[in-house]
């Protein structure tokens, strides 16, 4: 009896870690590096005139998701294009720290919709929350180049 409910316990701890990690598309070090950033570049489209906007944000990142802000959010172009398409991309990245050059970085795409009363970094505000569907990552996980080749991990949620 004890055996076959340690046998469970075991198959249950593997059932949600495995669970757990799906439920993520990041890695451990690439929401180390998230997590270890304050400034991304937020895109959308303007629906009318197709005109892509990119704007450097400040964002919160929970481990799956990314809540950007703004001092006058309601009033932004990013916050307008929203409403009406809901797609986005968020790209955050650095050079790696030292004299050599190494980029280093993520590309989201995904979609946004508005969330009000959320505490974050501007604190209790409205913010964009950005679903991620698809990322690429680079230098995180890996050197950016190998053998020559720009090395890129990518992933579907």
């Amino acid at each position: 009896m004890n055996n076959e409910r340690a046998e469970s316990n075991h198959l249950r701890v593997r059932f949600l870690r495995v669970y757990s990690l799906q439920k993520s598309m990041f890695s451990e070090k690439e929401t180390e590096y998230i997590k270890s950033q304050r400034l991304a570049r937020f895109a959308t489209v303007s629906p009318e005139s197709l005109q892509p906007d990119v704007v450097p944000v400040g964002f919160d990142f929970n481990g799956t998701d990314f809540y950007v802000g703004g001092k006058n959010l309601l009033n932004s172009t990013k916050y307008r294009n929203v409403l009406k398409n809901n797609k986005v991309a968020l790209a955050i990245d650095d050079l790696k720290p030292g004299e050599s050059w190494e980029p280093r970085g993520i590309k989201i795409f995904g979609t946004a919709g508005v969330t009000e009363n959320h505490e974050g970094y501007l604190g209790n505000a409205t913010y964009l929350k950005v679903t991620p569907k698809k990322k690429w990552s680079w230098g995180i996980e890996a050197p950016v180049f190998v053998d020559g080749k720009f090395v890129v991990n990518r992933s579907k949620a």
